[in-house]
């Protein structure tokens, strides 16, 4: 791979880990500090390999980079020496070099820490959320924006207070013990569901599906379930820990039957392929399999949430026979799913469902009646549901689609649909 691709790739692999690592090593305060660093180390990657190429290990490059741009730091950045210096020779009986352990366990705990750091209960759950985007995942401002349906000033100012307060609180870098874990378990949940959301369903102009991201997103799920005492582990039936909450399971199994279905996403072209269309040859039936297994840790413990909900009509659509026992019974989870919670893309999406139960005439009235003018997958529904009904209607609502579609992939679908219902018209 060329380093203009490989670059942004490593990004999403290793800067989260990157800044968790310096942030556990000189502190959650200098967050700001370790981010400069790490982004300088990118910037670095990018003038260096497009001049000498790209080095044998990347991965181990960036790191070494890193580590030497924290030194330097520390000579030269008089501020950033001053208020680094005491936590380092705290830690290091005396040292102030930045060594750091590269170690795959040291900085998957690194990033649990961050993790359970930026969720901390002073915190608003909107700021927890939007602070673990950036510095766990990656995430731009702009991507941010996005995921969380805001503005990237109000992002800006979000992140900024949420980092003042974690510094005013004085919160350090440390994995609770489980009763405060658990009290910070709804956020980080929430933080892995949007980032997997992202990938499946990207924002970025350029990809509709981003597997980066997803399989981020699983690996970080999974890793709270090791912690907890399950994972691996759990599937040989050993029992090493604390007991894993039944939400983390299900948000695990949602994921892993999405995911199963990536490949049948689009065909060998390149071009997008809905679901009704897809080779189930092409789902994975091992990330089916393990979907099984944490949907059945996840229903043997009481309590459904969300996740159980959205977890199990993503099983259903997981099973290749179109019945109308399936759709009943997507519909009847969607009805549940959104008494608990509601959400407007929860809602359209009942609305598919109730559309393949009870015919497109009523599904129309019942879209219609969600009012969501703005929104892409609306107008898709839409324009879906009037098909062979008022084709006419249909176009109209395609159009608007087409003008809300953010990628190339998205636009080539819907104008497939639009050429289907003007030949449609003139027959």
């Amino acid at each position: 791979m060329d380093y203009p691709e490989l670059i942004p790739q490593l990004y999403r692999q290793e800067y989260s880990k990157m800044v968790s690592l310096l942030c556990n090593r000189f502190g959650i305060d200098q967050m700001d500090a370790a981010e400069d660093i790490v982004s300088v180390t990118f910037l670095s990657a990018a003038e260096t390999w497009g001049l000498k190429g790209v080095p044998d290990n990347p991965v181990a490059w960036l790191y070494r980079v890193a580590r030497n741009n924290a030194l330097n730091g520390l000579k030269h950045d008089k501020v950033f020496r001053q208020r680094v210096k005491g936590e380092l020779v705290k830690r290091s009986a005396g040292s102030v070099e930045p060594e750091l352990d590269l170690s795959p366990r040291h900085i998957t705990d690194s990033q649990l820490r961050m993790l359970f750091a930026v969720c901390h209960p002073s915190l608003p759950t909107e700021a927890q959320v939007s602070l673990a985007l950036r510095v766990l995942c990656g995430f731009t401002i702009d991507e941010i924006a996005q995921a969380l349906l805001t503005t990237k000033a109000n992002i800006n100012k979000r992140l900024y207070r949420a980092k003042e307060k974690l510094r005013l609180e004085g919160v350090r870098l440390e994995l609770p013990d489980l009763p405060a874990l658990d009290a910070r378990l709804d956020a980080v949940l929430l933080t892995l569901y949007l980032l997997f959301n992202e990938g499946y369903y990207s924002a970025s102009p350029s990809a509709v599906l981003r597997k980066d991201l997803c399989l981020e997103a699983m690996r970080l799920v999974y890793l709270l379930t090791e912690h907890y005492g399950g994972g691996a582990e759990a599937e040989r039936g050993v029992e090493v820990g604390g007991k894993v909450r039944p939400d983390v399971y299900s948000l695990l199994a949602l994921m892993c039957f999405q995911a199963s279905r990536f490949d049948a996403r689009f065909n060998d072209a390149g071009d997008m392929v809905l679901y009704e269309q897809q080779d189930s040859s092409r789902w994975d039936e091992e990330l089916i399999h393990r979907g099984n297994y944490f949907f059945v840790q996840a229903c043997a413990q009481s309590v459904p949430s969300r996740y159980h909900f959205e977890a199990a009509i993503a099983w259903w659509h997981t099973q290749q026979a179109d019945s109308r026992e399936k759709w009943e019974n997507i519909l009847q989870l969607y009805n549940r799913l959104l008494i608990l919670e509601y959400s407007p893309i929860a809602a359209l999406n009942r609305a598919y469902a109730f559309a393949r139960v009870y015919g497109k005439e009523k599904a129309i009235v019942e879209v219609e009646g969600l009012q969501l003018s703005g929104n892409l997958f609306y107008h898709s529904l839409l324009g879906e549901l009037y098909r062979g009904v008022d084709d006419r209607k249909a176009i109209d609502h395609f159009d608007k689609a087409q003008a809300l579609a953010g990628t190339a992939a998205e636009k080539a679908v819907i104008a497939d649909k639009i050429a289907v219902c003007r030949q449609a018209r003139k027959a």
